[in-house]
C-alpha cells in the first residue's frame, strides 16, 4: 500500500514533469516572440538618424552682393539721403546719417529690408529703392588643355562645347572624351560631370551637351599620350605616336 503523503507527492512530481515538459517550450516561443517584435532603442534611433553626408542643395539664384559691388539708394520721399555706394572688402557699406551697414552676400531683397531698418531709426517708414550700378557679370572658368585657359563672362546662354571654343579650342594634348564640369551646389559641396565632347562631335548630336550655369568651371584633362611623352626618346616618337595618338 501507498501512503496517502506519498501518493500526493507523486502526483505534485507528476505533474512537475508535465509542465516543464510542454511549458518550457511555450515560454521560450512567446520570448522569441517578443524578442522579434521589440526594436532597442538604438535601432530605433538610426532609423531616424539623419544621413552622415549632407544632401546637395541647389544655391539661390539671386544675386548675392560681393565686395567692389556698387548700388544706387533712392528714397521716394526723402531726396537728400539719394546716394551711390560701393560695397567694401570687408563687406560694409558707409551710408548717409547712418554709418557702416555690412551688407555682402544679401540679396536685393534683403538688402532693401536692410537698409529700411537701418534708416527707420532716423526716418518714419521709409521707402528706399535699390539699383545694382556695378556688380560681378555671370562668368565661366575654362581650364587645363584649352588654348586659352582664363575666366570668361557670360553673354547669353553658352553650352560646354561652345565655352571650350570661346577658350581658343582643345590643344594637341587635351583628352576630349573627359572633358569635366564643375559646379557649386552648395558652400560645401561643388558636383563634378564627365562629358565625352570627342563622342557627342563624332555622331554630331549635341542633344547632350549641357548649358552652363553662372560660376561653372570647365576642366580638359591631358590625354594618355601627353603624359608619357616627356619620357619617349624623340628617335623612337613617330613610331609611339601612331600607338598613343588620340583617335
Amino acid at each position: 500500500m501507498i501512503s496517502r503523503g506519498k501518493l500526493m507527492k507523486m502526483k505534485v512530481g507528476l505533474m512537475a514533469g508535465v509542465l516543464l515538459l510542454f511549458g518550457l517550450p511555450v515560454l521560450c516561443a512567446q520570448q522569441s516572440d517578443l524578442a522579434a517584435t521589440a526594436k532597442p532603442a538604438s535601432a530605433a534611433t538610426t532609423d531616424t538618424a539623419q544621413p552622415a553626408t549632407p544632401q546637395l542643395q541647389q544655391r539661390d539664384s539671386r544675386y548675392h552682393l560681393a565686395a567692389n559691388d556698387a548700388f544706387d539708394v533712392a528714397f521716394e520721399l526723402s531726396p537728400e539721403f539719394n546716394q551711390t555706394v560701393t560695397v567694401q572688402p570687408d563687406g560694409y557699406v558707409t551710408l548717409k546719417a547712418v554709418g557702416d551697414v555690412k551688407v555682402a552676400g544679401q540679396t536685393i531683397p534683403e538688402l532693401t529690408q536692410t537698409l529700411r531698418v537701418a534708416y527707420g531709426k532716423i526716418l518714419n517708414d521709409p521707402l528706399i529703392a535699390v539699383v545694382l550700378k556695378d556688380f560681378e557679370k555671370p562668368y565661366f572658368i575654362a581650364d587645363g588643355q584649352v588654348a586659352h585657359p582664363g575666366k570668361y563672362e557670360m553673354r547669353g546662354t553658352i553650352t560646354l562645347t561652345e565655352a571650350v571654343a570661346i577658350a581658343g579650342g582643345f590643344t594637341e594634348n587635351a583628352k576630349h572624351s573627359q572633358v569635366l564640369l564643375f559646379r557649386r551646389v552648395s558652400e560645401q559641396w561643388v558636383s563634378a560631370k564627365i562629358l565625352n565632347i570627342k563622342e557627342m562631335e563624332k555622331k554630331g548630336d549635341l542633344h547632350e551637351d549641357p548649358t552652363l550655369h553662372p560660376g561653372d568651371m570647365v576642366f580638359v584633362p591631358k590625354n594618355a599620350f601627353s603624359k608619357i611623352k616627356p619620357f619617349i626618346p624623340s628617335t623612337g616618337m613617330g613610331a609611339y605616336s601612331q600607338i598613343y595618338a588620340p583617335h
